[in-house]
């Protein structure tokens, strides 16, 4: 495999779908435009939910028709069903992902379905984005624990990914919702599903929760897996997993990537001033320590 990192940018949607004070859609252009310029090849733009649930994304089809798209970078967008899927359609999307917990009692608080209801959910949406070209990513959140359940059996893990891929997923994220995973864990994790699903469909999403999401990806780097999830300045978290804390920054994902000699097509400086912006917008300081020291550097 390459020595090439690619590093799907979750801030807009992942990091701020969480924020309690409404983000001014002026600026969450402003910030999908200047994580664009920074190199960045994969930007989760938003969410098409219903506001209802995120009212933070209510804003989802100003927001995606007013970012300056450039050729070559992806602007998937969150869609939780068919209803979503028209309205992303609306506007352009041509990329969506799709998402599902490896954990029985985390689909129940979170989309009040099981495992099986919420896959069977995604037919009607998989059938309507294989006729109109439309790629799709799928998301595995709970691979590494359940705030509700506990710990989350591996083979639930695998087959939640491999269905999602087998219904036409080019890309399964498996996500550290609550960020318990460690690195023996994490490598374990990938390795099973990595027998079932080819490693280069594959991405890791850690939470830093307890603060391992650095020595998780590099376990996972080490046996092959070449797309992390990040979110600039570590915004975010997740709304129905209670304590789960923001995402690994990606200023810091890449720090690290750089310094192991491996390319991701980034500015880090730029994408660090971005992180810093975007907290400054945020009322309080960059959850990026790499962002940190630039700035004094």
């Amino acid at each position: 495999m390459s020595d090439h990192v690619r590093i799907v940018e979750v801030g807009p949607r992942d990091g701020l779908q969480n924020e309690k004070a409404q983000v001014a859609t002026a600026d969450k252009i402003a910030l999908i435009d200047r994580l664009t310029a920074t190199g960045l090849q994969s930007i989760e733009a938003t969410s098409f939910v219903s506001p209802k649930w995120v009212p933070q994304l209510a804003d989802a089809a100003e927001v995606f028709t007013g970012i300056q798209r450039k050729p070559g970078v992806h602007y998937p967008v969150l869609v939780p069903n068919e209803k979503g899927y028209l309205r992303a359609r609306e506007v352009g999307v041509e990329e969506i992902a799709v998402f599902s917990a490896a954990s029985e009692a985390f689909n129940r608080k979170n989309i009040n379905a099981s495992i099986d209801e919420s896959l069977a959910r995604f037919a009607p949406v998989m059938a309507m984005a294989r006729e109109d070209g439309v790629r799709v990513r799928g998301y595995v959140s709970t691979v590494l624990g359940c705030p509700y359940q506990g710990e989350v059996p591996l083979a639930d893990v695998v087959r939640v990914a491999r269905e999602l891929h087998a219904m036409g997923c080019y890309e399964v994220s498996l996500g550290d919702t609550i960020g318990t995973g460690t690195p023996g864990k994490a490598r374990a994790m990938l390795a099973a599903v990595a027998a079932e699903v080819p490693m280069q469909s594959l991405a890791v999403h850690f939470h830093d929760t307890w603060g391992q999401a650095l020595a998780n990806i590099l376990a996972c780097l080490e046996i092959g897996v070449r797309v992390v999830d990040s979110s600039v300045a570590g915004a975010g978290g997740c709304p129905y997993a209670r304590g789960a804390s923001g995402n690994v920054a990606s200023e810091d994902v890449v720090y690290m990537l750089h310094g192991m000699g491996m390319t991701t097509g980034i500015d880090l400086a730029e994408l660090a001033a971005t992180g810093r912006w975007l907290a400054g917008l945020l009322g309080r300081e960059t959850g990026s320590r790499a962002g940190k020291a630039l700035a004094v550097s």
